[in-house]
């Protein structure tokens, strides 16, 4: 048995097998689910943002878990980081095309819950 990644062959060709333990696809989808990834993931989804920009939409979440967040997405390939030479650095996070793909089924999964709970009462 080969060390690593773990292939299984599958109707539509090799594919991951997420439930070995060096499966490199466990590392992605433990940081899609993280507490933070899902917002970070559904807060891109219609437009790019800076990084206080980020921070402000999703509420109570840290600077430093943000950015541990946005490095980590950023490395599995479903964030694009844009920095515009400026005083200071411009730095803005969009969806690439495996991040939109991603984000599609968490914005339908929050959005047959939110339709499901009970009408918020007065506040």
């Amino acid at each position: 048995m080969k060390e690593g990644a773990q292939l299984t062959q599958v109707e539509t060709g090799p594919r991951y097998d997420v439930f070995h333990t060096d499966c490199p696809a466990r590392d992605v989808v433990d940081h899609v689910t993280s507490r933070w990834g899902i917002w970070v993931l559904i807060s891109l989804r219609k437009n790019d943002l800076r990084f206080y920009e980020l921070r402000d939409s999703i509420r109570g979440i840290s600077e430093k878990m943000l950015a541990q967040t946005l490095r980590a997405l950023a490395n599995d390939g479903l964030l694009r980081r844009t920095v515009e030479p400026t005083t200071p650095p411009q730095v803005t996070y969009g969806l690439t095309e495996f991040g939109s793909e991603l984000s599609e089924p968490l914005t339908d999964l929050f959005d047959r819950i939110t339709r499901g709970l009970p009408q918020p009462g007065p506040r």
